[in-house]
Protein backbone atom coordinates (compact mmCIF):
# COMPACT_ATOMS: atom_id res chain seq x y z
CA UNK A 1 0.00 0.00 0.00
CA UNK A 2 1.60 3.42 -0.79
CA UNK A 3 1.38 6.30 1.51
CA UNK A 4 -1.37 7.74 2.43
CA UNK A 5 -2.23 11.62 0.46
CA UNK A 6 -3.89 13.89 2.60
CA UNK A 7 -3.48 16.80 0.94
CA UNK A 8 -2.44 17.21 -3.11
CA UNK A 9 0.23 19.86 -4.83
CA UNK A 10 -0.20 19.08 -8.65
CA UNK A 11 1.38 22.35 -10.20
CA UNK A 12 0.71 21.52 -13.48
CA UNK A 13 -2.81 22.78 -13.17
CA UNK A 14 -4.57 25.59 -11.78
CA UNK A 15 -6.42 24.77 -7.97
CA UNK A 16 -10.23 25.66 -8.25
CA UNK A 17 -11.30 23.80 -4.78
CA UNK A 18 -10.39 21.72 -1.90
CA UNK A 19 -13.67 19.96 -0.11
CA UNK A 20 -13.77 18.46 2.68
CA UNK A 21 -12.11 15.23 0.99
CA UNK A 22 -11.50 15.46 -3.11
CA UNK A 23 -9.10 18.62 -4.52
CA UNK A 24 -10.10 19.91 -7.82
CA UNK A 25 -8.23 21.31 -10.68
CA UNK A 26 -8.98 23.20 -13.82
CA UNK A 27 -8.68 20.91 -17.40
CA UNK A 28 -8.88 23.47 -19.63
CA UNK A 29 -12.39 25.48 -19.57
CA UNK A 30 -14.48 23.01 -19.14
CA UNK A 31 -13.36 19.86 -17.61
CA UNK A 32 -12.11 18.98 -13.93
CA UNK A 33 -9.87 16.84 -12.47
CA UNK A 34 -11.39 15.57 -9.14
CA UNK A 35 -8.41 14.01 -6.74
CA UNK A 36 -9.81 11.80 -4.29
CA UNK A 37 -7.15 12.15 -1.06
CA UNK A 38 -7.27 9.75 2.10
CA UNK A 39 -8.76 12.78 4.32
CA UNK A 40 -11.90 11.60 6.16
CA UNK A 41 -14.84 13.85 7.36
CA UNK A 42 -16.97 13.26 9.84
CA UNK A 43 -19.71 15.50 11.13
CA UNK A 44 -18.57 17.63 8.64
CA UNK A 45 -14.88 18.24 9.97
CA UNK A 46 -11.95 17.05 8.48
CA UNK A 47 -10.11 14.87 10.91
CA UNK A 48 -6.48 15.05 11.13
CA UNK A 49 -5.53 11.67 10.28
CA UNK A 50 -5.78 10.30 6.60
CA UNK A 51 -7.38 6.85 5.96
CA UNK A 52 -4.26 4.93 3.89
CA UNK A 53 -6.10 3.51 0.41
CA UNK A 54 -9.66 5.51 1.10
CA UNK A 55 -9.16 8.06 -1.79
CA UNK A 56 -8.48 4.73 -4.09
CA UNK A 57 -11.33 2.59 -2.80
CA UNK A 58 -13.65 5.74 -2.76
CA UNK A 59 -12.87 6.81 -6.85
CA UNK A 60 -13.00 2.60 -7.37
CA UNK A 61 -16.74 2.27 -6.11
CA UNK A 62 -17.66 5.39 -7.74
CA UNK A 63 -17.00 4.40 -11.20
CA UNK A 64 -18.37 1.20 -10.78
CA UNK A 65 -21.60 2.59 -9.18
CA UNK A 66 -21.22 5.31 -12.41
CA UNK A 67 -20.95 2.38 -14.84
CA UNK A 68 -23.79 0.02 -13.50
CA UNK A 69 -26.24 3.38 -13.43
CA UNK A 70 -25.72 5.14 -16.29
CA UNK A 71 -28.03 3.93 -18.26
CA UNK A 72 -30.67 5.83 -15.79
CA UNK A 73 -28.63 8.80 -15.35
CA UNK A 74 -25.92 10.25 -17.68
CA UNK A 75 -22.81 11.26 -15.24
CA UNK A 76 -19.86 13.58 -15.06
CA UNK A 77 -17.23 10.99 -16.78
CA UNK A 78 -15.18 12.16 -19.87
CA UNK A 79 -13.41 8.80 -19.55
CA UNK A 80 -10.08 10.70 -20.24
CA UNK A 81 -6.95 9.44 -18.32
CA UNK A 82 -6.05 11.44 -15.74
CA UNK A 83 -2.13 10.47 -16.11
CA UNK A 84 -2.46 12.47 -19.00
CA UNK A 85 -3.67 15.56 -17.55
CA UNK A 86 -0.76 15.84 -15.10
CA UNK A 87 3.09 16.55 -15.25
CA UNK A 88 4.82 12.78 -15.21
CA UNK A 89 6.21 13.84 -11.76
CA UNK A 90 2.48 14.08 -10.18
CA UNK A 91 0.87 10.94 -11.72
CA UNK A 92 1.50 9.43 -8.31
CA UNK A 93 -1.42 11.44 -6.95
CA UNK A 94 -3.70 10.95 -9.19
CA UNK A 95 -3.51 6.96 -10.10
CA UNK A 96 -6.09 4.75 -9.24
CA UNK A 97 -8.19 7.83 -7.18
CA UNK A 98 -9.04 10.81 -9.85
CA UNK A 99 -11.14 11.31 -12.78
CA UNK A 100 -11.47 14.24 -15.42
CA UNK A 101 -15.29 14.99 -15.28
CA UNK A 102 -17.06 17.44 -17.39
CA UNK A 103 -17.73 21.08 -15.59
CA UNK A 104 -21.19 21.30 -14.63
CA UNK A 105 -22.94 23.72 -12.98
CA UNK A 106 -23.42 21.90 -9.43
CA UNK A 107 -27.52 22.06 -8.11
CA UNK A 108 -26.88 23.33 -4.53
CA UNK A 109 -28.95 20.81 -2.65
CA UNK A 110 -28.06 17.46 -1.94
CA UNK A 111 -30.24 14.59 -3.21
CA UNK A 112 -30.87 12.51 -0.49
CA UNK A 113 -32.48 9.03 -0.14
CA UNK A 114 -33.58 7.03 2.83
CA UNK A 115 -34.97 3.37 3.10
CA UNK A 116 -34.39 2.63 6.23
CA UNK A 117 -35.43 4.26 9.70
CA UNK A 118 -31.61 4.98 10.82
CA UNK A 119 -29.24 8.07 11.94
CA UNK A 120 -30.98 12.11 11.68
CA UNK A 121 -33.97 10.04 10.28
CA UNK A 122 -34.66 8.22 13.33
CA UNK A 123 -34.06 10.83 15.69
CA UNK A 124 -36.47 13.17 13.62
CA UNK A 125 -38.96 10.26 13.87
CA UNK A 126 -38.95 10.24 17.35
CA UNK A 127 -39.43 13.97 17.83
CA UNK A 128 -41.85 14.08 15.26
CA UNK A 129 -43.30 11.14 13.85
CA UNK A 130 -41.96 12.45 10.68
CA UNK A 131 -39.19 12.45 8.67
CA UNK A 132 -38.14 16.11 7.00
CA UNK A 133 -41.54 16.68 7.28
CA UNK A 134 -42.57 13.28 5.72
CA UNK A 135 -45.31 11.65 7.74
CA UNK A 136 -44.86 7.57 8.65
CA UNK A 137 -46.93 5.62 10.27
CA UNK A 138 -46.75 5.33 13.93
CA UNK A 139 -45.12 2.57 16.14
CA UNK A 140 -41.94 2.04 13.57
CA UNK A 141 -38.67 0.85 14.99
CA UNK A 142 -34.90 1.83 14.44
CA UNK A 143 -33.06 0.48 11.13
CA UNK A 144 -37.04 -0.43 10.18
CA UNK A 145 -37.37 -1.12 6.39
CA UNK A 146 -39.57 1.98 5.61
CA UNK A 147 -42.81 1.22 3.14
CA UNK A 148 -41.22 2.83 -0.11
CA UNK A 149 -37.54 4.98 0.03
CA UNK A 150 -38.23 8.48 0.59
CA UNK A 151 -36.16 11.69 -0.73
CA UNK A 152 -35.43 14.03 2.01
CA UNK A 153 -33.28 16.70 0.35
CA UNK A 154 -30.51 18.60 2.50
CA UNK A 155 -28.79 21.78 1.65
CA UNK A 156 -24.98 21.46 0.62
CA UNK A 157 -22.91 22.76 3.43
CA UNK A 158 -19.76 24.80 3.15
CA UNK A 159 -16.40 23.29 4.72
CA UNK A 160 -16.49 23.19 8.22
CA UNK A 161 -20.58 23.96 8.38
CA UNK A 162 -23.10 21.01 8.71
CA UNK A 163 -25.19 20.63 5.81
CA UNK A 164 -28.89 20.50 7.12
CA UNK A 165 -32.34 18.49 5.72
CA UNK A 166 -35.11 20.67 4.07
CA UNK A 167 -38.85 20.28 2.60
CA UNK A 168 -38.66 19.29 -0.61
CA UNK A 169 -41.33 22.53 -0.90
CA UNK A 170 -38.07 24.64 -0.05
CA UNK A 171 -36.05 22.89 -2.13
CA UNK A 172 -38.47 23.22 -4.93
CA UNK A 173 -38.38 27.11 -4.14
CA UNK A 174 -34.43 27.21 -3.92
CA UNK A 175 -34.08 25.54 -7.23
CA UNK A 176 -37.18 25.73 -9.17
CA UNK A 177 -40.20 23.00 -9.16
CA UNK A 178 -39.02 20.91 -12.18
CA UNK A 179 -35.02 20.70 -11.88
CA UNK A 180 -36.62 19.40 -7.87
CA UNK A 181 -38.96 17.19 -9.43
CA UNK A 182 -36.18 15.93 -11.49
CA UNK A 183 -34.15 15.28 -8.86
CA UNK A 184 -36.49 13.39 -6.75
CA UNK A 185 -37.42 10.89 -9.77
CA UNK A 186 -33.57 10.69 -10.49
CA UNK A 187 -32.65 9.96 -7.15
CA UNK A 188 -35.21 7.37 -5.80
CA UNK A 189 -34.78 5.20 -9.56
CA UNK A 190 -30.76 5.23 -8.52
CA UNK A 191 -31.63 3.89 -5.11
CA UNK A 192 -34.13 1.58 -6.12
CA UNK A 193 -31.65 0.13 -8.30
CA UNK A 194 -28.80 0.21 -6.60
CA UNK A 195 -30.39 -1.04 -3.37
CA UNK A 196 -31.40 -4.17 -5.85
CA UNK A 197 -28.14 -4.81 -7.04
CA UNK A 198 -26.42 -4.65 -3.47
CA UNK A 199 -28.76 -7.02 -2.07
CA UNK A 200 -28.03 -9.63 -4.52
CA UNK A 201 -24.46 -9.37 -3.28
CA UNK A 202 -26.01 -9.55 0.25
CA UNK A 203 -25.76 -5.75 1.14
CA UNK A 204 -28.11 -2.90 2.57
CA UNK A 205 -28.08 0.60 1.30
CA UNK A 206 -30.22 2.00 3.99
CA UNK A 207 -29.53 5.51 2.68
CA UNK A 208 -27.48 7.65 0.27
CA UNK A 209 -27.28 10.58 -1.38
CA UNK A 210 -26.44 12.03 -4.79
CA UNK A 211 -25.27 14.96 -5.71
CA UNK A 212 -26.29 16.71 -9.42
CA UNK A 213 -25.56 19.29 -11.92
CA UNK A 214 -26.70 20.54 -15.32
CA UNK A 215 -24.21 20.39 -18.17
CA UNK A 216 -24.23 23.15 -21.04
CA UNK A 217 -27.77 21.93 -22.79
CA UNK A 218 -29.58 21.92 -19.38
CA UNK A 219 -29.10 18.11 -18.89
CA UNK A 220 -29.22 16.91 -15.28
CA UNK A 221 -26.28 14.35 -14.58
CA UNK A 222 -24.95 13.00 -11.46
CA UNK A 223 -21.73 14.15 -10.06
CA UNK A 224 -18.96 14.09 -7.54
CA UNK A 225 -19.47 10.88 -5.82
CA UNK A 226 -22.26 8.03 -5.90
CA UNK A 227 -22.96 5.27 -3.46
CA UNK A 228 -19.35 5.46 -1.47
CA UNK A 229 -18.99 4.49 1.93
CA UNK A 230 -18.58 7.98 2.60
CA UNK A 231 -21.97 8.90 1.27
CA UNK A 232 -23.89 5.93 2.28
CA UNK A 233 -24.92 3.59 4.80
CA UNK A 234 -24.12 0.22 4.00
CA UNK A 235 -25.11 -2.56 6.32
CA UNK A 236 -24.55 -7.01 6.10
CA UNK A 237 -27.80 -8.15 5.46
CA UNK A 238 -27.67 -11.42 7.10
CA UNK A 239 -26.45 -9.46 10.55
CA UNK A 240 -29.51 -6.87 9.95
CA UNK A 241 -31.72 -7.03 12.69
CA UNK A 242 -35.15 -4.40 13.36
CA UNK A 243 -34.78 -2.48 16.50
CA UNK A 244 -30.94 -1.93 16.49
CA UNK A 245 -28.34 -0.41 14.67
CA UNK A 246 -26.51 -2.87 12.27
CA UNK A 247 -22.74 -3.07 11.91
CA UNK A 248 -21.73 -1.32 8.89
CA UNK A 249 -19.31 -1.30 6.16
CA UNK A 250 -19.36 3.03 5.99
CA UNK A 251 -17.69 5.19 8.07
CA UNK A 252 -20.62 5.28 11.05
CA UNK A 253 -17.33 2.93 13.05
CA UNK A 254 -15.82 6.25 12.90
CA UNK A 255 -18.74 8.25 14.08
CA UNK A 256 -19.40 6.02 16.65
CA UNK A 257 -16.11 6.20 18.50
CA UNK A 258 -16.15 10.28 18.03
CA UNK A 259 -19.29 9.91 19.84
CA UNK A 260 -17.92 8.26 22.72
CA UNK A 261 -15.09 11.37 22.75
CA UNK A 262 -15.41 14.38 25.00
CA UNK A 263 -15.65 16.70 21.57
CA UNK A 264 -18.44 19.37 20.59
CA UNK A 265 -18.42 18.46 16.73
CA UNK A 266 -16.34 21.32 15.89
CA UNK A 267 -12.60 22.03 14.81
CA UNK A 268 -10.45 20.79 15.89
CA UNK A 269 -10.88 17.42 16.07
CA UNK A 270 -9.65 14.69 18.51
CA UNK A 271 -6.51 12.68 17.23
CA UNK A 272 -8.06 9.41 15.67
CA UNK A 273 -6.04 6.41 17.39
CA UNK A 274 -3.97 4.50 15.22
CA UNK A 275 -6.16 1.34 16.03
CA UNK A 276 -8.81 3.26 14.76
CA UNK A 277 -7.43 4.45 11.19
CA UNK A 278 -6.71 1.02 10.56
CA UNK A 279 -10.09 -0.42 11.28
CA UNK A 280 -11.59 2.17 8.94
CA UNK A 281 -9.32 1.31 6.00
CA UNK A 282 -10.32 -1.98 6.58
CA UNK A 283 -14.06 -0.97 6.53
CA UNK A 284 -13.77 0.95 3.50
CA UNK A 285 -12.04 -1.74 1.67
CA UNK A 286 -14.46 -4.54 2.87
CA UNK A 287 -17.25 -2.75 1.34
CA UNK A 288 -15.09 -2.25 -1.76
CA UNK A 289 -15.19 -5.85 -1.75
CA UNK A 290 -18.32 -6.81 -1.10
CA UNK A 291 -20.12 -4.54 -3.47
CA UNK A 292 -17.85 -5.03 -6.73
CA UNK A 293 -15.54 -8.16 -5.83
CA UNK A 294 -12.83 -6.27 -6.23
CA UNK A 295 -9.92 -4.85 -4.04
CA UNK A 296 -7.98 -1.34 -5.25
CA UNK A 297 -4.47 -3.28 -5.18
CA UNK A 298 -5.65 -5.77 -7.43
CA UNK A 299 -4.68 -4.71 -11.24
Amino acid sequence: MSEPLFETSIRSLPLVYRGKVRDSYAVGDDKLLIVTTDRLSAFDVVMRQPIPGKGKVLNAMSNFWFGLLGPIVPNHLTHIAPESVVAPGEVDQVRGRAVVAMKLRPVPAEAVVRGYLIGSGWKDYQATGAVCGIRLAPGMRMAEKLPQPIFTPATKAALGTHDENISFEQLSAAVGAELAEQMRTAALRLYVAAREYAGSRGIIIADTKFEFGLDGEGTLRLMDEVLTADSSRYWPAAEYRIGASPPSFDKQFVRDWLEAQPWNKAPPPPDLPAEIVARTAAKYREALRAITGRDIEQP
